[in-house]
């Protein structure tokens, strides 16, 4: 099983994944060009890679491999002005944010690739309302067994993740009361949730050949997991996020995961299965509640404030930040959650001042592609 062999790295290095909206600057809705956009930018001196998401709308950002927070969001600023001075000629704008404010799902086109394709025929209507957009942040492992340590001792802090990113307050033209709608759209598909209670590669590696001997999967691609290891990478994925909208929120997340699986790994904390019994009414409550949710620890049975418990991580993890040049990223997460500041609360605002779901999304190109 050659193919599913995981790749070791030495160094806990990150990368990240960014999906962005294509936006008219006349109707401020979606922008179904990204085949052409794509075209324009491929002749662009562009570090990282550029490429298409599953509709027309969309275009994804793929980093390099970086070993600190710093070279990271050096090089995220290069590709972020790459693609503003290409999008400046023409009539389209860039944004960040987990899901456009008023675009209707079933008027997307899927881009056409083999995948995509694929896609869109086994999964149906749910493809065209995949249009919501995330960040992917990966994380170097040492070793298979390493990555599925991280991925259940990540657990507990996927609802820190989800509420410091939310930036999807708005769908299809209305105020969900949620601060990260788009969950609901990911958790729609069958192989989303978490993954299975598997310690060892090699039961991992078991587990995996029964999935693909079944037919259920053909690839890692097709879990849909908050997080997942990436053999190939040697790496685990953490999906969880919306996309921020802002590249300097994006860079301060990746940094802020792998402190804290440097903590982890260095640490060690005693798995629990347990962990899983408020899995989902804490994910629910992140997404619901952003940075003013409560959240249960099914350890300690205690109900705590997940602003509270990001502040408390965040000065855990000082004394470590050094090693990766992080430490402006810690202090701007811990004033984020003193703040109970995130995207949704920034559109929020916005909305409320522009009275304008359009002007909204005006601003937040702007923010995107000046910040």
């Amino acid at each position: 099983m050659n193919q599913f062999i995981f790749k070791n790295n030495n160094e806990l290095t990150i990368g990240v994944e960014l999906e962005l909206q294509l936006i008219n600057l006349q109707s401020f809705n979606l922008a179904m060009e990204a085949k052409d956009f794509l075209r324009r930018l491929s002749k662009a001196d562009c570090p990282g890679e550029i490429k298409p998401e599953i509709t027309q709308s969309m275009i994804e950002i793929n980093s390099s491999v970086h070993i600190s927070y710093s070279s990271l969001l050096a090089e995220l600023r290069s590709i972020r002005n790459v693609i503003a001075a290409e999008a400046a000629k023409t009539h389209i704008g860039i944004c960040g944010g987990g899901a456009h404010p008023f675009q209707k799902w079933k008027v997307q086109r899927i881009f056409q690739t083999k995948r995509f394709e694929n896609i869109s025929e086994q999964y149906g209507y749910l493809a065209k309302q995949f249009t919501v957009f995330g960040q992917h942040i990966h994380i170097a492992c040492r070793n298979g067994d390493d990555a599925l340590y991280i991925c259940h001792a990540m657990a507990r802090y996927i609802p820190h993740f989800i509420a410091l990113s939310a930036a999807s307050p708005f769908s299809q033209g209305v105020d969900t009361s949620f601060d990260c709608s788009r969950l609901t759209v990911v958790s729609a598909f069958p192989l989303s949730g978490t993954p299975p209670w598997l310690l060892t590669w090699s039961e991992f590696e078991d587990y995996f050949q029964r999935a693909l001997t079944l037919g259920i999967i053909k690839s890692m691609k097709d879990f849909y997991w908050d997080i997942r290891p990436k053999p190939e990478y040697g790496t685990v994925e953490l999906r969880i996020c919306d996309m921020p909208l802002t590249i300097e929120k994006s860079a301060e997340l990746a940094a802020f995961a792998q402190l804290l699986v440097h903590w982890l790994l260095k640490s060690r904390p005693a798995l629990s299965k347990d962990i899983y019994l408020t899995y989902l009414v804490n994910r629910f409550r992140a997404s619901r509640y952003g940075l003013d949710a409560e959240i249960i620890d099914p350890i300690t049975n205690e109900h705590v404030s997940l602003a509270a418990d990001i502040i408390q991580i965040c000065q855990m993890l000082e004394e470590d930040s050094h090693l990766f040049n992080s430490a402006e990223a810690l202090k701007k997460i811990q004033a984020a959650a003193m703040t109970r500041d995130n995207g949704a609360k920034w559109l929020r605002e916005h909305y409320k001042n522009l009275r304008s779901l359009d002007n909204t999304v005006r601003a937040q190109a702007e923010l995107w592609e000046n910040s």
